[in-house]
């Protein structure tokens, strides 16, 4: 099994030494996205701002791995307030489609950038892709 980064200038280039993705296999491993706009490299404002792009950002990098989100088979995400734990549950419901993928929901301390959300994916492809 060979291993191959993966990278989308549609989404934030990796703040350390990372690749956005690194398809194994039929495998595809997502690495964490905030809510930077990979056009100005800035953090939206707000929460519903800041989760938008993360979806935006994950589906970018899943599409240069020749991928959609609904391949996802886990996802993790990181909060900073699980207050927000509803809304992420909303978004989840109106951009992915079933049967839905495992989850981990973990409330932490601090994000990179200030941001207040984070996900990262698992997603599995089919033989052909």
């Amino acid at each position: 099994m060979t291993k191959r980064a993966i990278h989308s200038d549609a989404a934030p280039a990796a703040l350390g030494p990372y690749a956005q993705a690194l398809r194994a296999g039929n495998t595809l491993y997502l690495s964490g996205q905030i809510g930077l706009d990979p056009a100005t490299g800035e953090l939206k404002e707000g929460f519903d701002a800041q989760l938008e792009q993360v979806f935006e950002n994950l589906k970018a990098v899943a599409e240069a791995g020749g991928a959609s989100l609904d391949d996802a088979v886990k996802f993790t995400v990181f909060l900073t307030d699980l207050a927000h734990f509803g809304a992420v549950n909303e978004k989840m419901a109106a951009v992915l489609t079933p049967p839905y993928a495992a989850r981990a929901a973990v409330q932490v301390a601090a994000l990179p950038k200030g941001a207040v959300v984070e996900l990262d994916a698992i997603l599995v492809l089919p033989d052909a892709a």
